[in-house]
């Protein structure tokens, strides 16, 4: 074991991210590229670009608690989430290879039909990320002791992450998303590859210390809390039906309601948009919502940042109605209040983690990592198949931030049910 790692140095939480920062980097693009080229190069419409976008999410349900499950229990390769982190890692690399070359690919294989292999190439770069995003945040939660150090193991994950996402947008937006699909190789590959290499797992889940000086014994066998664990996994998803359905059809609100037709454009207020709610979103964790959370606690803080991303959503919709058309024109609008928005994203992305681990016996991290990921996929799923029918069937895209706005707000009232995490120290 390296010493780095026995002192929990601020070096090894650095390195402890990188493995989910690659996944989250091959999100970004996935997020920022995948409806633009389904819908400017493939000339997909909104109701076929929502399908494609859940097939990866139907997949993840199983997918997600299955991987967690498995890796609970094997020893392979060194480690236990180190496996599934490397196969993961390579697999989604091959497959933003694949993204910009769907028509190439069907060309080859016989295939008319592009939405066959697009729904393919989406869904095997979705079960990637899935597949290793859960070992990914698993590992924080093996490696470190609860309380301080595990929220800390987190929050440092989403500013790490959150950095190299907004790289990621940057790069779309002032290279293009070609050069950023090729970057996003690079990076995905040697980020989930090289770090596994350097970090000690034990075969035994044991914890040094907890928050509260108890015993590692009662740390490691304390019962999971399901009760705690059903409102959080509810609240959370709430948030995502909010995100995802401004993530999956942004670029129909900047058709829509700004008017603009250009394609290249589009795809660069789009990176701009992602870029400045990732901006927001790694540079709070660690530096401001972590230090919040010792004051007040994880649930409060979390709650509080949901409600400002509602916030932030709700002031889109009414920039759409036009309402501050008097101070200029709308696109930067979005810029401001993306940025407002981030606040939410910074918790969303961190802090549910750190909470729900703390909910949960540490030899069943994995698999209830992969339930929590439920409260991600089927939200995804139910933007893709109904919420995407409804906007597509709607003139006024202004929707797509009604529903955003509604759905955090949500929310953000669910997460008062849950209750808080503090350790004796904060409490």
């Amino acid at each position: 074991m390296l010493e780095i790692q026995k002192k929990l140095t601020n070096s090894f939480y650095a390195m402890l991210s990188l493995p989910s920062t690659a996944m989250g980097f091959a999100l970004s693009i996935q997020i920022s590229a995948l409806s633009w080229i389904l819908s400017t190069k493939y000339h997909l419409n909104i109701e076929e670009v929502g399908i494609v976008w859940a097939a990866g999410p139907a997949a993840g349900i199983i997918g997600q608690v299955l991987i967690g499950l498995i890796s609970d229990k094997v020893w392979f390769w060194g480690g236990r989430r180190r496996p599934f982190i490397l196969i993961g890692g390579v697999v989604a690399s091959l497959m933003l290879i694949a993204l910009p070359n769907i028509d190439k690919i069907a060309v080859f294989l016989g295939y008319k039909s592009l939405m066959g292999v697009a729904i393919v190439v989406a869904l095997t770069l979705d079960l990637a990320i899935n597949i290793s995003f859960n070992p990914t945040r698993s590992i924080i939660a093996d490696v470190t002791p609860e309380g301080t150090a595990r929220t800390k193991g987190y929050t440092w994950m989403q500013t790490i992450s959150g950095f190299f996402g907004v790289f990621a947008y940057v790069v779309g937006a002032t290279l293009g998303n070609y050069n950023l699909i090729w970057v996003g190789v690079v990076i995905v590959l040697l980020f989930s590859v090289l770090p596994t290499f350097f970090i000690k797992e034990s075969k035994t889940l044991t914890v040094e210390s907890t928050s509260d000086n108890s015993s590692v014994e009662e740390a490691v066998t304390k019962k999971t809390n399901i009760p705690e664990l059903l409102k959080l996994f509810l609240a959370h998803g709430f948030s995502w039906i909010g995100i995802q359905t401004m993530f999956v059809f942004i670029f129909a609100y900047i058709q829509n309601i700004l008017n603009i037709k250009d394609d290249k454009y589009i795809g660069q207020i789009i990176a701009i948009s992602f870029a400045i709610l990732n901006t927001i979103g790694f540079i709070l964790p660690a530096l401001v919502l972590e230090p919040i959370t010792e004051k007040i606690g994880r649930v409060k803080t979390h709650m509080l940042c949901v409600a400002t991303m509602a916030l932030g959503y709700l002031l889109i919709v009414l920039s759409g109605n036009g309402m501050f058309k008097v101070f200029g024109i709308e696109i930067y609008h979005i810029y401001i209040f993306m940025a407002i928005a981030g606040i939410g994203w910074a918790a969303v992305v961190s802090l549910p983690f750190a909470i729900m681990t703390d909910f949960v016996n540490k030899k069943q991290t994995g698999l209830y990592m992969g339930i929590f990921n439920l409260s991600v996929v089927i939200p995804q799923l139910i933007v893709s198949l109904f919420i995407g029918k409804w906007i597509s069937g709607v003139v006024d895209k202004n929707l797509i931030f009604i529903i955003s706005t509604v759905s955090l707000a949500i929310s953000a009232g669910l997460w008062l049910l849950v209750k808080d995490t503090k350790s004796k120290k904060l409490a």
